[in-house]
């Protein structure tokens, strides 16, 4: 078994679409932290799924719903820490807004 410490998603926008951010391809993954900072002047939200290979982003894998950050907040999601994410299983965010969230995730996979 190998180990690797890794960047899930480098630090990016959050897209106001339902947007696949990382797969676990052919590997499984641990997320250690994943942070969103709102570097807009007013309030925006940030939905988190956690989505099994065989399924698809929706209600029935949401797990940080509308998440509310304020202006010039930073939240690092402890929710989220800890999850496993088996082979073909992915992360995917949706903004209320397109340009005013930065997201970043980092983790380890086993192979």
């Amino acid at each position: 078994m190998t180990v690797t410490v890794k960047v899930l998603i480098p630090a990016k926008i959050a897209e106001n679409a339902q947007t696949t951010q990382y797969t676990a391809t052919g590997v499984t993954t641990l997320i250690d932290k994943f942070t969103a900072t709102n570097y807009s002047a007013g309030a925006v939200t940030l939905s988190v799924n956690i989505v099994t290979s065989a399924d698809t982003a929706g209600n029935q894998n949401l797990i940080v719903k509308t998440k509310s950050l304020q202006a010039s907040e930073t939240y690092t999601f402890p929710e989220l820490v800890g999850t496993a994410l088996a082979a073909g299983g992915f992360i995917s965010t949706i903004a209320s807004a397109a340009t005013s969230i930065n997201i970043r995730a980092s983790g380890r996979e086993i192979t």
